[in-house]
């Protein structure tokens, strides 16, 4: 799915990253799909999810199953 170039879109990164940058991604609700970015390259490349491929992902990572230190 292309990602159009909106300067109004909101993007957000947890509060968990800090406040000095570094290692986030961040993403923008963009209906119908969630956008996601690195925050270290605001411009660069951009995926996109629908709502249910979302859903599935958080709750995997939040389940920590894509956790590397495994």
């Amino acid at each position: 799915m292309s990602i159009p170039d909106l300067p109004d879109v909101q993007w957000r990164k947890s509060t968990r990253s800090g406040g000095q940058g570094g290692n986030c991604v961040e993403v923008a609700g963009m209906a119908p799909a969630i956008a996601v970015r690195d925050s270290k390259d605001p411009e660069g490349a951009r995926l996109a999810f629908g709502a249910t491929e979302w859903r599935v992902f958080a709750r995997r990572v939040k389940a920590s199953e894509f956790d590397l230190g495994r």
